[in-house]
């Protein structure tokens, strides 16, 4: 089979596609052969030798890629062989091996695909979707509420945007010049540049005398902050995540301030909540399939391309989810 092996830390060219021994599964596995790869901003952190979230760096030599779509070709001991032939999509955990041809899971890891969803939207679902499924379950969003949303035209935050649509609220989102157009096709009641000088006054003139009640961001930086400055008098805020490099800081003086409430949507919190991550993951595909809540997906990347999908992804040059096609 071949797969993407990285042998050392570093740039994108540290990805290369190699020819490797097929991979073959062991007692209560399966194998997927891989339609769909997932590909994650944390995986270029794991690329950098950085932590990638809760992801520790890794052994090398090692393949990378931790959520993928495919069909069931062969099954390990203990496994029922109904599975061969099956449309599924995993997400692999703390394990790797996504980048591939073939890829092995735990049987009990896998979720059928239902008819009619695409690979590149189920490996969405699987990975962005359970964590978009995560933030909007901590968000609650109502048709009171006025939503701002940063990033929203990748991944997790086109997901927010069709949610906040879809509960009937008003929805701001914040993307790049050659964004915005696709941030109103989600369903935005107004889509602003937040790479132009006076970005957030601009967002001070869509929401027409609003405030905003509810900040959903993974950004923080300089624009996370400016984010939060644009919350009203008694305001929720919920993040998951940093892919600007830096948190955003909170301070006890800044809660009071406003009487703000701010949750961390992801981390421990979703491995304790009932039914755990396997149960946003169902979530999400149902979603999906119900066409409710449907991942935006990049032009998929052919496998052998797996450097420069994970440039784009760091130089935000990337729509929606970013998906390896082996």
């Amino acid at each position: 089979m071949h797969a993407i092996r990285q042998h050392e830390f570093g740039p994108a060219e540290t990805l290369r596609y190699q020819e490797v021994p097929d991979v073959v599964p062991a007692a209560g596995q399966l194998r997927i052969a891989v339609r769909a790869a997932g590909v994650h901003l944390a995986d270029t952190m794991i690329r950098k030798g950085q932590s990638g979230g809760p992801f520790a760096p890794p052994e090398l030599p090692m393949t990378p890629g931790r959520e993928v779509a495919g069909v069931v070709d062969q099954v390990g001991d203990g496994v029922d062989a109904s599975w061969i032939g099956k449309r599924v999509v995993a997400h692999l955990g703390f394990t790797s091996g996504g980048y591939a041809e073939l890829a092995v899971v735990s049987a009990a890891s896998v979720h059928e695909t239902p008819d009619g969803l695409t690979d590149e939207v189920a490996v969405a679902s699987i990975g962005t979707g359970r964590t978009a499924a995560a933030i909007l379950e901590i968000a609650a969003i109502t048709g009171d509420d006025v939503v701002l949303v940063p990033a929203a035209a990748g991944g997790i935050g086109s997901l927010l945007v069709q949610a906040g649509r879809n509960a009937g609220a008003y929805v701001v989102g914040l993307a790049g010049p050659s964004k915005v157009d696709i941030v109103r096709k989600l369903g935005a009641d107004a889509a602003v540049d937040y790479t132009a000088d006076g970005w957030a006054e601009a967002v001070r003139e869509a929401l027409g005398g609003r405030e905003v009640t509810l900040l959903l961001d993974g950004v923080g930086g300089e624009a996370g902050r400016a984010a939060w400055d644009l919350v009203g008098i008694g305001g929720r805020v919920v993040l998951f995540g940093w892919s600007s490099g830096d948190p955003l800081e909170v301070t006890t003086d800044a809660l009071y301030e406003r009487g703000l409430t701010v949750t961390v949507a992801v981390g421990p919190r979703v491995l304790k909540r009932p039914g755990g991550l396997r149960g946003l993951e169902t979530i999400a595909i149902a979603e999906a399939a119900a066409g409710r809540l449907v991942p935006l997906v990049h032009q998929p990347y052919a496998l052998a391309d797996a450097a420069a999908a994970h440039r784009a992804l760091e130089n935000r040059e990337t729509t929606g989810k970013v998906v390896l096609k082996p």
